[in-house]
């Protein structure tokens, strides 16, 4: 395969401190249509709650207002936390997506709650279960989902009668499921159902070669998909020099020192004031957040990219642009993560 890998985006909606909702919303438009621009395969949101620094709540709602923006890029979750979530909500969330965009969703599927215990607990009651129910069945909810969003769709036994159960009434086509992990379960999983699988190296700290061996030893070809199927996912933060991409990395290097510590969280700082806050921490920690990050110039930025590529055998890098923004930055725009993404686009091109 060549080592020169498609390229996707994963967005976490960052709020900067500069930044309403609104305006974070907006930015995250504008990325998404320059990464539909710039031919990038599928752009995914991923599922937080309750943090300042992410506005990224509601995958369903944003997929569809991203793909309504966009033409031709398929865009997905990255992904549902399902024991968040009833399965027949999120079957029916995401055949309508489908419905009314063919051929360009994509459903992943986590098994972490994405939240603090009080946020979960609040997420949970009613919907995907209550407590570790939700988790226990985790196996049995995505079997049903992807049975419930089927042209077919499932019979469900009551009281000694089958009844039909559809996702959405007359489907001709089902988004694509993708389950994700950060250990090996849902490696496991994934290759037993016959899904493609996603290991989130953006932010678990090892075990990729390892989920990714597990994943492709055990799979099982299923009448979803004939053979493994997986990418790689990346933080990463690209300038014109490689100084500039260190600085644009200060402020999402800050947060997730933040959250190694067990401080509270706020939203994202700027540039100016986070690179201070860096220089404070140990070298050591600063140096464990950003081992598996991809920081530097558009050449050096697109040689590692496509070492990794090659390492772990995907034809496919899933880019989360971690690049912050200066201060005087419009509230409504990203450039450096914009930057990062085109530089990284056209380097590899």
């Amino acid at each position: 395969m060549s080592h020169t890998p498609a390229l996707s985006v994963l967005d976490l909606v960052p709020v900067r401190t500069d930044q309403t909702t609104s305006d974070a919303i907006a930015a995250s438009r504008r990325l998404a249509r320059l990464a539909d621009r710039s031919g990038f395969r599928r752009y995914w949101i991923a599922e937080h709650h309750n943090m300042p620094a992410v506005a990224a709540t509601n995958p369903p709602v944003l997929i569809g207002m991203l793909a309504a923006a966009t033409e031709r890029i398929r865009v997905g979750s990255g992904g549902v936390m399902l024991p968040n979530h009833a399965p027949l909500v999120v079957a029916e969330q995401f055949a309508l997506l489908e419905a009314a965009f063919p051929g360009r969703i994509d459903l992943g599927i986590g098994r972490a709650p994405g939240t603090d215990p009080v946020t979960s607990y609040a997420l949970r009651h009613g919907a995907g279960g209550v407590g570790d129910d939700a988790v226990a069945r985790f196996p049995e909810y995505v079997e049903n989902i992807v049975a419930m969003m089927d042209k077919g769709g499932v019979g469900l036994s009551v009281a000694g009668r089958t009844h039909e159960l559809r996702a959405t009434p007359r489907a001709t086509s089902t988004a694509d499921v993708w389950l994700l992990g950060s250990s090996d379960y849902s490696a496991r999983l994934a290759a037993e159902l016959g899904l493609p699988y996603v290991f989130a190296h953006h932010f678990a700290g090892q075990g990729l070669a390892e989920a990714l061996e597990l994943y492709r030893t055990n799979f099982r070809p299923s009448a979803l998909l004939a053979e493994p199927r997986t990418f790689l996912t990346l933080n990463a933060a690209v300038a014109e020099d490689a100084a500039e991409a260190e600085r644009l990395a200060a402020p999402n290097l800050h947060m997730m020192s933040t959250l190694r510590t067990g401080q509270p969280l706020g939203h994202q700082l700027l540039v100016e004031e986070a690179e201070q806050r860096v220089a404070m921490l140990a070298p050591a920690l600063v140096a464990s957040l950003r081992r598996n990050w991809v920081i530097g110039d558009p050449a050096s930025a697109a040689e590692e990219v496509r070492r990794l590529a090659a390492t772990y055998d995907v034809d496919e890098v899933m880019i989360s642009p971690v690049a912050g923004a200066f201060d005087g930055t419009a509230p409504d725009r990203s450039p450096g993560r914009e930057q990062t993404l085109e530089l990284l686009a056209g380097a590899l091109s």
